[in-house]
């Protein structure tokens, strides 16, 4: 069963700034509704199918203890040159070097997963921009294939591994259309 990330909650201290702040930077406003004393604003990054929801009277939690949640982007320099001309404080980018720790710059050969950039709402909570161009296997999002004969050698090995699957069951599998899309999306080299 599929388990989709829909909505990440922020404390905050003053819903109309913080609703002006994350507006500022192009996020969609989805809904702003009262409900006696609650409020409830939800707003959506530009291409997420995440939201983040803030207001009154939906958290007990401290205004600003978000940490460390990622906004990926395909290109780093350019997400960081876009908050940046939106007045907002966002850190150089940065990346892991061979120790694990952080150091300047993007990553040396850009690798995905690899570069970063930092920026806080105005009550603190804290984001984390990723670099990402090459998603790692079982990501359909990112499933592509570089030409027809790649899309052709991995409909082979998942026809291969279908027929054991069909083997093991004792029968045609009707729903072979699913096995075939899970598989091709999980497998590495499908």
């Amino acid at each position: 069963m599929d388990m989709k990330l829909e909505v990440v909650v922020l404390p905050v201290t003053d819903v109309d700034r913080t609703k002006h702040f994350y507006k500022t930077l192009g996020w969609r406003e989805d809904a702003d509704i009262e409900f006696g004393e609650a409020r409830v604003v939800q707003l959506t990054p530009p291409g997420s199918a995440a939201s983040v929801h803030f207001g009154t009277g939906i958290t007990d939690a401290a205004p600003g203890s978000v940490r460390g949640t990622y906004l990926v982007v395909d290109d780093i320099e350019a997400a960081r040159a876009e908050l940046a001309g939106h007045g907002v404080d966002v850190s150089e980018v940065f990346h892991r070097d061979a120790t694990g720790g952080f150091a300047p710059g993007a990553h040396p050969d850009r690798g995905t997963y690899s570069s970063f950039a930092s920026f806080s709402d105005p009550d603190g909570n804290t984001w984390l921009l990723q670099e990402i161009t090459t998603r790692f296997p079982g990501r359909t999002s990112g499933v592509a294939y570089g030409s027809a004969a790649e899309l052709e050698q991995a409909l082979r090995k998942a026809a291969a591994a279908h027929g054991e699957h069909e083997k093991e069951l004792g029968h045609y599998d009707e729903a072979w259309p699913t096995w075939y899309a899970r598989y091709m999306a999980q497998e590495p080299d499908a």
